[in-house]
């Protein structure tokens, strides 16, 4: 009996039932553990001034270290590119649609001083890029917890991720989905991370639901976020495509008020991705992202 240990959201159980179904097609047999972690207990503060990294993982990943579950599953984009000794992602598997969805009501309908809500600092900066004359405001608590706010009218329109919608049915709420092009994905969203210890028959069998393109896609995008010397709550999009073999990374670094911003791309080998990751980190800090991350982490 495999032991996965996870959080206690719905899109969280959603995700580890899922692939407990995936390794279940395998001949394994699984039960879900639920650990709580310090992201779910610290509700009241917006994720950027929580500060630290690991938040919704770190306490999931003590389990692991302790052989009190087997294997973990996490929200990419919730995982620290620097991972506690001895554990690895054992497998990416195939990704879900990366983008970002507005629900309530489209960008474009929107009037000045709408008040908008998220709970992303990548998403809040991106928004006052677009559009200043928006009112954006901090929005936590789980996807249902958010989608209420909206319902009560305390929102006019909020931003969350396509895939967590889509996993949880509620892909029909969505009003507008945001190309790439207007607003560039988080570090790793849409994939999943399934971490294990290094070595044992969990890494064996769960190494077996790895979509070789995904893991390519996220090892670039987290090589980036590894040059920057970000975590998932700075204001650091990137988005990376395998098409063919090769790769392309796009990404941006933006001031927390929209004000500046720097964006570029690279493009190559797939096999090459944790290069050329980067290699694009490395040309964003010269452009001009390092005084801009500096600004935030000082004022953290």
């Amino acid at each position: 009996m495999l032991r996965i240990g996870s959080r206690g959201s719905k899109l969280a159980l959603w995700q580890a039932e899922w692939v407990a179904a995936r390794l279940g097609e395998l001949g394994a047999s699984c039960r879900i553990e639920i650990i709580r972690t310090t992201g779910d207990r610290i509700t009241d503060a917006a994720l950027a001034k929580i500060g630290g990294k690991g938040l919704f993982t770190r306490e999931i990943e003590e389990a692991l270290l302790e052989d009190r579950v087997d294997l973990a599953v996490h929200s990419m984009k919730d995982l620290p590119t620097a991972m506690p000794e001895g554990l690895v992602i054992a497998a990416v598997p195939p990704r879900e649609d990366s983008r970002d969805a507005v629900v309530g009501r489209r960008l474009q309908e929107l009037g000045p001083g709408a008040r908008v809500g998220t709970s992303s600092l990548r998403r809040a900066a991106q928004l006052r890029l677009l559009r200043p004359d928006l009112v954006v405001e901090p929005l936590r608590g789980n996807v249902d917890t958010r989608l209420r706010r909206l319902e009560q009218g305390d929102f006019e329109a909020i931003v969350l991720a396509k895939a967590g919608l889509r996993r949880l049915g509620w892909e029909a709420r969505i009003a507008e989905v945001l190309p790439a092009e207007v607003m560039l994905p988080a570090v790793g969203q849409g994939a999943l991370a399934v971490e294990t210890r290094r070595e044992g028959a969990a890494f064996e069998l769960c190494r077996r639901l790895d979509d070789s393109a995904s893991r390519q896609a996220v090892t670039a995008e987290r090589a980036l976020l590894t040059a920057l010397g970000g975590g998932c709550q700075v204001p650091i999009a990137a988005y990376a495509t395998v098409t063919d073999g090769m790769l392309r990374l796009r990404a941006l670094v933006v001031s927390p008020d929209g004000a500046l911003a720097v964006r570029d791309e690279v493009g190559g080998p797939a096999e090459e991705a944790a290069r050329l990751g980067a290699e694009l980190g490395r040309r964003l800090l010269d452009a001009g992202a390092e005084a801009i991350l500096e600004a935030v982490y000082g004022a953290g």
